[in-house]
């Protein structure tokens, strides 16, 4: 199904949280819909959700580079381009101190948030150059970027902060393609992914830091949500941010100005 009168978004890590709300925004704004996860009832909710806007189904783990290329020339098949690509996948992974971290765990996270950011834009470029152009925004975190105080976070903001190097590296070298990259850097924001973090032994690395009422001045403490998020995704994924590559920016409410 070519959709000519539309621009085309994949999105990872699109069944829950940050990435569900950017997918449902995107296709509410009129792009064509590239929903990527691993678990297809999620998705299918998502696509669901967004009516009768065309949005594909990619059941893959962006750590698997096989897996990866299927999903993605298989989206670029159907919709006869790629035009935005949001790589969202990731995982908080273990938090422990740095001598009780298994290589094991260090290596899953690497894996799925370092290997798999590279992985989806790696097998999307050629298609956002085929474009003419486009948009890549990865989701990184104020942790390892701005914020070095999640006690046993090492695994996880050394990914962050390598996806921001990503960012900035790439944006040099796609700028010649019209190909923007930049990223955004969440606080907290309410979604379910601190369920699937396992934090052992913080007593050992945690440092205490006294804040003024509420750790997030612009709430007084409460944290943001998936759409706050969606809403600055959906603005990088525009034409109204054609002059913005190289970028990180940070969604916190002043959250990693006091740690």
């Amino acid at each position: 199904m070519i959709v000519a009168d539309r621009k085309v978004a994949l999105v990872t890590g699109a069944g829950s949280g940050i990435g569900r709300a950017a997918a449902i925004q995107l296709s509410a704004a009129g792009f064509a819909l590239g929903l990527l996860g691993r678990t297809e009832s999620e998705l299918q909710d998502v696509a669901a959700e967004m009516g009768d806007a065309p949005a594909k189904i990619l059941v893959a783990d962006v750590s698997d580079e096989e897996a990866m290329r299927v999903a993605i020339e298989s989206l670029a098949g159907e919709f006869g381009r790629i035009d935005v690509v949001v790589a969202n996948a990731g995982v908080n992974g273990v938090w422990a101190p740095i001598d009780e971290l298994k290589p094991s765990e260090w290596d899953d996270t690497i894996r799925i948030n370092l290997r798999g950011t590279y992985l989806t834009i790696h097998a999307s470029v050629p298609h956002l150059k085929a474009a003419g152009g486009g948009s890549i925004i990865i989701v990184s975190s104020i942790n390892g970027t701005r914020t070095f105080t999640s006690p046993g976070a090492t695994a996880y903001s050394v990914t962050k902060a390598g996806q921001v190097a990503m960012t900035q590296q790439l944006a040099l070298e796609l700028g010649r393609h019209r190909i923007r990259v930049n990223a955004v850097c969440p606080g907290a924001i309410k979604t379910s992914i601190d369920e699937n973090t396992d934090i052992r032994a913080r007593e050992k690395t945690e440092v205490p830091v006294r804040f003024p009422e509420g750790d997030i001045p612009v709430t007084g403490g409460v944290a943001g949500t998936s759409e706050d998020v969606a809403d600055l995704i959906e603005f990088l994924a525009s034409d109204a941010s054609r002059h913005i590559t190289g970028t990180p920016v940070w969604i916190d409410g002043g959250q990693g100005l006091l740690r």
